[in-house]
């Protein structure tokens, strides 16, 4: 089998402590080709679906990068970070007030729907060419412009102080870990994303996604059977 066969997209199950890129480089060394992409990183600590996109299907990226997402986490109360989330130095620390689930509830209601959301100072998000997370480890900071996000649903699927787990669906763009922060401030105790995991892009779904790990001891011709055809991922009006 060679190379030029590998043309279509691949859903990979992104193990935690690697980024979105190195993922795409271990799918390069695995089929010996150059043309591999994805359509939407996650943060290193972040494991769950990513977009791989193979050969002529890395032209794909523009119309499969803006599709929403759904993650389940788990969000702990009482320490903020820098980074938002358990990878940064914490901020500041504070008591957790007592809070029934239902006042939880509430309160998590309050962050569906539009909303302004301002982008991280540790984000690869770029002001003149840097990317922020640069800027941030030199311990700067700059004015970051809010966008437009939209949260379709937000619950809470178990509360044990302080930590809760969660489900989130998002637009693209949306910074899980800064809602995190965001409810932390809100309630005042502070919070960071403890972990996060994402289960859902679009009609993607993790169940039919393959382990890094288990993808880099495939055979070539069971990694042909897992190519998801471009005319498949898009309408064909675009290909």
């Amino acid at each position: 089998m060679s190379q030029g066969d590998y043309e279509g997209v691949l859903l990979i199950d992104k193990p935690s402590g690697i980024t979105s890129h190195d993922v795409v480089d271990r799918v390069r060394r695995k089929l010996r080709m150059k043309r591999i992409g994805h359509a939407g990183t996650l943060d290193p600590m972040a494991t769950g679906l990513v977009i791989i996109l193979v050969g002529k299907a890395t032209k794909l990226s523009q119309y499969l990068i803006g599709l929403d997402k759904v993650y389940e986490g788990t969000i702990e109360f009482g320490r903020s970070t820098n980074t938002h989330d358990a990878e940064g130095e914490t901020t500041e620390e504070h008591p957790v007030p007592e809070m029934t689930e239902e006042e939880l509830r509430a309160v998590v209601d309050t962050f569906t729907g539009d909303q302004y959301q301002t982008p991280p100072m540790f984000s690869a998000k770029k002001i003149e060419g840097v990317p922020l997370y640069k800027l941030a480890r030199k311990g700067k900071e700059v004015e970051r412009e809010a966008r437009v996000i939209r949260i379709s649903r937000f619950t809470v699927d178990r509360w044990e102080s302080p930590v809760f787990d969660f489900t989130l669906a998002c637009s693209k763009g949306t910074y899980v870990r800064t809602v995190a922060h965001d409810i932390g401030q809100k309630i005042g105790c502070g919070a960071f994303l403890k972990q996060l995991r994402r289960v859902e892009i679009d009609r993607f779904q993790i169940e039919d996604s393959l382990e890094l790990a288990e993808f880099e001891d495939m055979e070539p011709a069971e990694i042909f059977s897992e190519l998801i055809p471009s005319y498949q991922v898009v309408p064909s009006k675009v290909l």
